[in-house]
């Protein structure tokens, strides 16, 4: 197979990492891709260098060839610079392309991951553009965003017709997940609604599928044209057999408010209760950045094209960063709300309308945007189903934060000074995850309705909200006294003496039971018959551990270190390293934390470092401990910096992926070379430091004896032991039913692993997701687990749930669980097994 390499030049360093990125997606990070990009200039960043080209060139040098695509400009007289500065025999191996850049890159990688030789891909690259518009259809003419496909489909055609059973049908999530299992396939996935006799349409839109407006009950034809259509039928399939995730149950849906019945009182507003609780404080208005829009006439659309994109991308990293720190303040599955927001921006139809407007009209990229973004908005709105029509605050949300960028104006400022009810036309679900509880009490707007994705986020983060109230609350002064109960769906202005005592008596009683719970989250997980489990926190940033802090951690079970190796050129540094290890130490405050070693490699590539071979079965491939023993520059390099950051520290090393015992004494070998060379080098550092291991392949369960004599503490990693162990991609929407920690086989792996580790007289923690699963917390305690390390969110539920149960009846409930056989009947056992508290 052909290892050609891909160099992205670009004025913009900000477009080509985008580019890269976006690429990268594409082939799972199959094809090297460098950036020479920008210049070191804050005044003036853009621009290109010729030595920053030829570094690039060089870092990704294959003989098979090097494929350079450019931007504009100097961009072209910089690459034939910098291939001059190559040795003779590798110039006539670089090749400069005239593709555009986006498009280009795109089809450069997929044409190389495919085995294809340089002139394939560089033909690839060059007929990009093309290929596009015929694929889309939109060669001769405009294509309207929401237009339906009226292709005639053959009787011979695959297709599958569904029924939807999701109680709220295709909602963002779920369309979602079908939009991105639809676009894995090469095959043209269409998609009607019977039951409402739609029109056929794209299954990679996340737009056209949404507006089909499927609800539960609804039956649907899916069809597949392609070499993989059997492939891609059954993957979706199954993604309605499992109920796309979900339990059918409206995910944190409002609370049954009870209506207290009052008499209309001076000052007094209804509305919706949306979001329980009470809050009594001073009003600030929110207004969102008003963009001004004005359509103009451009003589090079290309620029502007251009411009969308860079505009696109940013916008993509930042719901990328929102929605990871959504993820730890509200948890994963409401988050995920933000997918939806990032498919919108890969929508093919919506991206190529925009593209087309500009095209023809030859207008600015502002107007164009604004005007595809206006017309799905319109298609929503203009649906007969209520909850679908709410989707278009998701769909101005992602359009105005676009148009922010393009037109430069800076995000709003919601962080308040002082604490204070919000007061808002409405909110949308970006602003409402950007909330910080203890400075906003309460929310009051004048529309939005209780199952709109702001009002799920603001339950979610416990913060009352009486939303759809008279529009006169916008005319109120900052600073205005303001009560609302968002149980009741009421809110009043200067309230009465008698309103305000009734209500601080609500509140008082409300934030007791808040204050008990975040209590119990900050103590000990004990039983009640007196064992005491220690509660740790999974994390991948600087950011979580602080989350985590707050959240009742005793210490840090994880750190996953890959944040600090991807989205970079290379590799981090040493102090690079330190900093951010003593950073997180110096949060914890002396409690735990266990650092695991670099886990990249095979399913998780970093780009700067060359893999080599396409591997067929990348979870059964050169990843974890395997790659770091083959690259011990990296690895050396961060367990010096480990080793450097333990001083007064109580920091544990991890290795990952273990399966044989020759790899921890190899491991071992090496951390002890660099601990030779600190000595050496009178650099101090924890010489008692703990060495632990992921316990994640069987064969580490099956030798877990072996091991527990070389290592000081094992950690079960549930999510691929079950993966390994029922030989099951949890990735793959066919099998991925399979993958469940709670089926027997899985459960009969960490008892042995337990046993193992006991009998050696080592520790043994649990960090997959099944740690975070209340429903398993009497197996894993019955099981005899020290330790379960979560998501930080997950800690208070996890606390609650170990304080409820006993020793001596987790025991009984997970002796039974191991002589199940299914994880059906382990689940029915434990929900009708547990003891509710005395």
């Amino acid at each position: 197979m052909a290892a050609i390499a891909i160099v992205i030049v670009s004025h913009s360093k900000q477009l080509a990492l985008g580019v890269r990125e976006l690429a990268a997606q594409m082939v799972q990070g199959q094809v090297p891709i460098a950036v020479a990009a920008g210049i070191e200039d804050s005044e003036n960043p853009l621009g290109t260098d010729p030595i920053q080209v030829y570094e690039a060139i060089a870092s990704v040098f294959s003989d098979d060839g090097v494929l350079v695509l450019m931007d504009l400009g100097s961009a072209l007289l910089s690459a034939e610079m910098a291939i001059e500065f190559l040795p003779e025999a590798q110039q006539e191996k670089v090749y400069l392309c005239e593709a555009p850049l986006v498009e280009g890159a795109i089809a450069a990688v997929v044409a190389a991951a495919a085995g294809g030789d340089i002139h394939q891909v560089m033909a690839e690259a060059r007929s990009a553009l093309l290929a596009k518009a015929t694929q889309l259809g939109v060669v001769s003419r405009p294509l309207s965003v929401v237009s339906p496909i009226t292709t005639n489909i053959e009787s011979s055609t695959p297709e599958i017709r569904l029924i939807v059973s999701n109680r709220l049908g295709l909602h963002a999530r779920p369309a979602a997940q079908f939009v991105a299992t639809a676009a894995r396939f090469q095959s043209q996935i269409l998609v009607r609604n019977l039951t409402r006799n739609t029109e056929l349409v794209r299954g990679d839109s996340i737009n056209q599928v949404t507006i089909l407006g499927v609800r539960q009950g609804h039956e649907l034809l899916i069809t597949a044209t392609g070499f993989d259509a059997d492939e891609a039928l059954a993957a979706l399939q199954g993604l309605f057999a499992n109920n796309f995730g979900e339990d059918n149950v409206t995910l944190n849906s409002p609370p049954a408010f009870h209506h207290e019945v009052t008499p209309t009182t001076h000052g007094e507003l209804s509305g919706i209760a949306a979001s329980g609780g009470v809050a009594i404080a001073p009003v600030v208005h929110y207004q969102p950045t008003h963009v001004a829009i004005t359509e103009y006439h451009v003589d090079n659309p290309d620029v502007e094209w251009q411009r969308l994109q860079a505009a696109i991308n940013t916008a993509r990293q930042e719901i990328q960063a929102v929605f990871s720190q959504a993820s730890l303040q509200i948890g994963d599955a409401e988050a995920a709300i933000f997918d939806a927001q990032l498919l919108f921006l890969e929508d093919p139809v919506l991206l190529s309308a925009a593209h087309q407007r500009i095209l023809d009209n030859h207008i600015n990229a502002e107007a164009a945007w604004q005007a595809v973004v206006d017309e799905v908005a319109t298609s929503y709105r203009a649906l007969e189903d209520s909850y679908l029509q709410e989707r278009v605050d998701d769909v101005v949300d992602v359009g105005r934060r676009v148009l922010r960028l393009l037109t430069g104006n800076a995000a709003a400022n919601l962080h308040l000074e002082s604490p204070a009810i919000l007061v808002a036309t409405d909110l949308t679900p970006s602003d409402t995850a950007g909330l910080d509880p203890t400075k906003v009490l309460g929310i009051c707007t004048t529309s939005g309705s209780a199952t709109s994705h702001s009002a799920i986020i603001a339950r979610t983060l416990g913060i009352p909200a009486v939303l759809g109230v008279d529009a006169q609350v916008l005319h109120l002064a900052d600073g205005t006294l303001m009560a609302l109960d968002g149980e009741s769906g009421k809110a009043w202005v200067e309230p009465e003496s008698d309103i305000l005592d009734l209500l601080a008596a609500k509140q008082e009683a409300w934030q007791t039971a808040q204050q008990e719970a975040l209590a119990t989250a900050h103590q000990p997980a004990i039983t009640r018959d007196g064992r005491q489990v220690s509660i740790f926190a999974n994390i991948g940033s600087i950011n979580d551990v602080q989350v985590a802090v707050a959240s009742g951690a005793e210490g840090v079970g994880l750190l996953r270190t890959e944040f600090l190796y991807l989205d970079r050129t290379s590799a981090p540094t040493e102090e690079e390293q330190l900093a951010v290890y003593q950073a997180i130490a110096q949060v914890l405050d002396n409690r735990p934390l266990i650092i695991r070693t670099l886990d990249v490699g095979g399913d998780k590539p970093l780009p700067y470092l060359r893999i080599g071979l396409r591997e067929a079965n990348p979870f059964l491939g050169w990843r974890g401990i395997r790659f770091c023993l083959d690259h011990l520059d990296l690895f050396k390099t961060q367990l010096r910096a480990i080793l450097r950051a333990s001083v007064g520290h109580q920091i544990k090393i991890m290795l990952p992926m273990i399966s044989t015992v020759t790899e921890v004494r190899a491991a071992k070998v090496i951390l002890g070379e660099v601990q030779a060379e600190l000595n050496q080098a009178g650099i101090s550092f924890d010489a008692a430091m703990k060495v632990g291991i992921m316990v994640e392949v069987p064969s580490a369960v099956a030798i877990a004896d072996q091991l527990a004599a070389e290592v000081d503490f094992f950690s079960i990693g549930t999510n691929d032991l079950s993966q390994y162990v029922m030989a099951s991609d949890r990735t793959n929407p066919r099998v991925a039913n399979l993958v469940d920690a709670l089926h027997p086989a899985v459960l009969r792996m960490v008892q042995q692993t337990v046993q193992a580790a006991h009998a050696a007289g080592i520790s043994v923690g649990l960090c997959g997701e099944l740690a975070a699963e209340t429903l398993a917390t009497p197996i894993l305690l019955g099981l005899g687990l020290d330790e379960l390390s979560v998501n930080p969110q997950s800690i208070p539920r996890v606390k609650q749930a170990i304080a409820r149960l006993s020793i001596v009846e987790s025991e009984a409930i997970a002796v039974s669980a191991l002589q199940q056989d299914s994880a059906e009947y382990v689940r029915e056992l434990i929900s009708t097994s547990v003891t509710p508290p005395a």
